[in-house]
């Protein structure tokens, strides 16, 4: 896993939080917490290819887009659609619609982007359960095979609009658990079986 993400360019990935927010740990490093064992494993990467700490990383910067997802969701597909047109056409709710505030409004766009939104909470939430995760993952990748047109690539189709909507909202996910979480739904997704 870890060859995969350099390649994606993400040998940092998940962020240099150090420091504990524990209060009555005010000062320690995260590093230092716990006994041996535990210092250990907050370094060890897990199957999911997180450590400890980066896993604790990209919950507590996900809450920050969960506070708005909706909006978050909708707009990721607004850029979406922007850099990929065709991809719009696979929608029937939405296919037709030109206009960027007849689009952003639509019920349909904002059903899908919920669903999406949800989806991808749910995989954060448990980031440390792997077998949930891949068993949501390959779930969320095999619903759409019945699509006509639609191939395992277009998941990653979302990564750039994606990371644009963390900018763009001004939320403060990392890119490395950006890069991170997409490249894993990927692999999962585009492989449904």
């Amino acid at each position: 896993m870890q060859s995969i993400l350099k390649r994606l360019g993400c040998n940092r990935c998940i962020g240099n939080q150090d420091e504990s927010t524990d209060n009555n740990n005010r000062g320690k490093k995260f590093s230092e917490l716990g006994d041996s064992k535990n210092k250990e494993d907050s370094n060890t990467p897990s199957k999911n290819g997180l450590n400890t700490r980066q896993a604790f990383s990209l919950r507590q910067s996900w809450k920050a887009i969960m506070r708005d997802d909706v909006a978050f969701g909708i707009e990721m597909f607004m850029r979406l659609f922007k850099t990929n047109a065709s991809l719009q056409t696979m929608f029937q709710g939405f296919k037709d619609i030109n206009s960027d505030d007849e689009l952003r409004s639509n019920e349909a766009l904002e059903y899908h982007a919920t669903l999406v939104m949800t989806t991808l909470d749910d995989a954060i939430t448990h980031i440390d359960n792997y077998d949930f995760v891949r068993q949501l993952l390959q779930k969320t990748g095999a619903s759409h095979v019945k699509f006509a047109g639609f191939k395992p690539d277009n998941f990653m189709a979302i990564k750039g609009p994606f990371l644009e909507a963390v900018k763009v909202t001004g939320r403060p996910l990392h890119r490395q658990h950006a890069e991170h979480l997409l490249h894993r739904h990927h692999l999962y997704s585009a492989n449904p079986y």
